[in-house]
């Protein structure tokens, strides 16, 4: 399938970086629930979700790209566990290294229009491969990033002027 404009929907994505907290975070490690630690829930969920731009006042000539860097890496103080890394403890028990070495973040260019995509942004997506970037090493659960953000900026609708 192809977008309406029967163009080729491609992704650019540039290099991976990782967000750290904005300012020092406690080093500790916490040892997860005997609920989040369950051998059936140790796998990566994948989520997408599509905001349209308001284009509020508040972003006029403002990169969104590096206001949600900032803002996550603001978060990150407030929420440092996820800046941390998985590790096994004795008897395989799961515990966060609250160390801050950060979530994985992309930014990515779409050659499309949401419009273009029109319906086909419900699930399931068939450009999902395009989309989402696999990140080489980062498919375990232990010593990753246990957060991976991929911002991706589609084209701008055209104005069309009566």
């Amino acid at each position: 399938m192809e977008p309406k404009s029967c163009q080729v929907f491609s992704v650019t994505r540039q290099q991976p970086e990782l967000i750290i907290p904005a300012r020092p975070i406690p080093r500790e490690v916490k040892r997860l629930s005997d609920i989040a630690d369950q051998q059936g829930l140790r796998f990566l969920m994948p989520i997408l979700f599509f905001y349209r731009n308001n284009a509020s006042p508040f972003m006029k000539g403002k990169d969104p790209v590096k206001v949600i860097r900032e803002a996550l890496s603001k978060a990150l103080v407030f929420y440092y566990p996820l800046a941390g890394r998985l590790q096994e403890g004795p008897d395989k028990k799961l515990m966060v290294d609250c160390n801050g070495e950060g979530i994985l973040f992309i930014e990515a260019d779409a050659n499309v229009t949401l419009e273009q995509l029109g319906d086909e942004i419900n699930p399931p997506f068939p450009y999902w491969d395009e989309v989402m970037y696999d990140v080489p090493g980062s498919r375990g659960i232990i010593g990753c990033p246990l957060l991976f953000i991929q911002v991706s900026l589609f084209l701008p609708p055209a104005i069309t002027f009566y």
